[in-house]
């Protein structure tokens, strides 16, 4: 048998690492800058516990662009190297001194948001530069060290003559990479990624108006009491509202970070949850419910994932329960087990857990807003409800907490759970077996007329309206056996519904077969079945429903449950319901020319489908034409 040692050859696996370990250039600034952090991080945790005897003050990361001469600097204050440490951590490649640091400091350091894992941050600079320096020197007392690479195996080491603790990388950048020269490209990036790094980042200057110390008391001259002085640019937030406690913020902090995350929504949000764990794992972060109303072609991909501040991706999938990525805010874990390029999630039971843990947060959270305010839950029910319903559908431990504080509105704004909705219909809607029936409308306006009839008898009609009601009905009825929804123009709620008093139709049995006859000659029988019904005689004598099941059905394939029901394209079927007791059954009954007999079915029938949204092109404008020969 033969052993040995696999041998890598440097020269190979650096265009791999240039090439195909980041699929973004960009990210390139990100990841020096989270260096810089690191080291900056080290050195406070070092002070703090009294190893570095040095001052550690109010250290900065700086960005400079020098376009002349073709460099990029970044510029950080933090801990150092020494000629030592670059052979080790710079030469070493995936040598991670972020892990060694935690490791060697893990009774201590854990909680010091330091960022790197894989030691290979670094080398990111090579996707963009043709040459890379270092000049840095340690808070210890040895001299500077400049390290120079032109991303071949091949490197320099040599004294320098730095004299300010900390490290400076300098990238010559490559011709094919001029775009990361330019300012606004740096300003672009550092916006994105390092927006909320914990180290204040300096980006050039601006001009600011201060008051002038030279200048005393209020007889000096205006022009004299200001000057305009130069000041650093900090272009991030080192302390961003996810950070700290909730009992230290208030709803304008709350707001006022929401306009930070994004500058260009002038609508408030309706209110925010606010993540903050650090058992079994630490998460952090600032969720926020906009205003969504029923549209499920809203805009995702607006929750951003950041690791120890750092951006990570604003593709949450995984971690965020999908009906959460409607969502807008913050997320944060040092726990996020995340790719080698720090740049997606990896496959992990973590991610599973803390997905979990958001979904119950966020059902607690409902459930106070419900409990301390249900005026101003009620108020806001429309605006979020497509979430909601999308939770209860796709989340069962979101749906097992929902019913608590999840609404049913009724036509009249009247809001219900749904244990109070039993409550309250079970002595007025339930059906000769004994089951509760709950109505419902699925257009307030375009029903107006089935709604009317339903009040007249007394029933409470709900408004329930979201694109995917059909399927959380399914839900519901399936888990409350003694319950069914039917929609108000569906099946007549006559056939579903118990009543006391039943009008009697005016018509014979011969005469409702009569009637029966001449309009089944006029309608297409694929399509319409004729029910003959005795209402009351004020009611719409022809009337459009649809068969509960078929209806439904049809409503899920529109919806995303085609492939789930196997249902495809449904075809069209309707009931079309005769109220016999009307004085428009009579008089076509009692007509005896056969074609004005068939032009008041005709034109009955278009009224009925027109109050369903039924009648359009060739028919509708034949419709209009044939009313104003009537009128003529």
């Amino acid at each position: 048998m033969t052993t040995g040692k696999i041998n890598v050859s440097v020269e190979n696996i650096f265009p791999l690492i240039k090439k195909f370990l980041y699929n973004d250039h960009e990210i390139f600034l990100r990841e020096l800058i989270s260096n810089g952090t690191d080291a900056t991080l080290k050195l406070k945790h070092l002070t703090n516990i009294g190893e570095a005897k040095v001052e550690y003050g109010n250290p900065i990361l700086e960005v400079k662009v020098d376009k002349e001469g073709k460099k990029l600097h970044i510029i950080d204050q933090g801990i150092g190297m020494t000629a030592e440490e670059v052979e080790k951590y710079i030469n070493q490649l995936a040598f991670s001194g972020a892990e060694e640091f935690l490791e060697k400091y893990k009774d201590t350091a854990k909680d010091s948001g330091i960022i790197g894992h894989f030691g290979l941050g670094f080398y990111s600079a090579f996707m963009v530069a043709s040459k890379v320096e270092i000049i840095t020197k340690s808070y210890k007392d040895e001299p500077a060290a400049h390290w120079t690479c032109d991303g071949s195996p091949e490197f320099s080491l040599e004294p320098a003559d730095k004299t300010e603790r900390g490290t400076e990388i300098i990238l010559h950048i490559a011709d094919d990479s001029l775009e990361f020269l330019e300012d606004s490209k740096i300003r672009e990036l550092l916006n994105k990624y390092n927006k909320f790094m914990p180290i204040p980042i300096k980006f050039g200057t601006r001009t600011e108006t201060l008051p002038n110390p030279e200048a005393s008391g209020e007889d000096a001259p205006e022009d004299y009491k200001t000057e305009t002085v130069e000041v650093d640019n900090i272009i991030n937030n080192p302390n961003p509202a996810w950070t700290k406690q909730p009992s230290d913020l208030n709803d304008e902090d709350y707001k006022t970070f929401y306009h930070e995350l994004y500058p260009m929504q002038f609508e408030e949000p309706l209110f925010n949850i606010h993540l903050n764990v650090d058992y079994p794992f630490n998460l952090t972060g600032i969720l926020y419910f906009p205003k969504l109303g029923s549209d499920m072609q809203i805009q995702k991909d607006k929750i951003q994932l950041y690791q120890n501040q750092v951006f990570v991706t604003d593709n949450v999938e995984g971690i965020v329960p999908e009906f959460l990525t409607m969502l807008k805010g913050v997320i944060d874990s040092p726990d996020i087990p995340l790719n080698v390029s720090r740049s997606g999630l990896q496959a992990d039971a973590a991610v599973k857990k803390i997905s979990n843990y958001i979904t119950r947060k966020v059902a607690d959270k409902l459930k106070s807003l419900f409990n301390e305010n249900r005026a101003d839950f009620e108020a806001k029910w429309n605006d979020i409800k497509i979430v909601l319903e999308y939770g209860m559908l796709s989340e069962d431990k979101f749906y097992e907490k929902a019913g608590a504080f999840v609404l049913y509105p009724t036509v009249n704004d009247k809001y219900y759970t749904l244990d109070e909705l039993k409550e309250n219909l079970k002595d007025k809607q339930t059906d000769k077996d004994g089951k509760l029936v709950v109505l419902y409308a699925g257009n307030k306006e375009a029903q107006h007329s089935y709604i009317e009839i339903a009040e007249e008898k007394g029933y409470e009609v709900l408004l329930l309206d979201s694109p995917i009601i059909s399927h959380l009905i399914q839900k519901l009825e399936n888990d409350n056996q003694n319950v069914t929804f039917v929609r108000v123009d569906s099946d007549h709620i006559d056939n579903l519904i118990k009543k006391d008093e039943t009008p009697i139709s005016k018509l014979s049995e011969d005469e409702q077969n009569n009637l029966k006859t001449a309009v089944e000659a006029v309608v297409n029988k694929q399509t319409y079945t004729v029910q003959l019904e005795a209402l009351d005689s004020q009611a719409a004598p022809f009337m459009i429903t649809q068969p509960e099941f078929m209806r439904r059905m049809k409503e899920m394939s529109q919806t995303g449950g085609g492939g789930m029901f196997g249902m495809g394209n449904m075809p069209e079927m309707y009931n079309l319901v005769i109220n016999t007791n009307s004085p428009l059954a009579s008089t076509i009954l009692n007509t005896e020319d056969k074609a004005n007999q068939k032009h008041l079915v005709k034109q009955a029938l278009d009224l009925a489908k027109l109050s369903q949204n039924l009648l359009k092109g060739e028919a509708l404008t034949t419709f209009v034409k044939r009313s104003f020969e009537m009128i003529k």
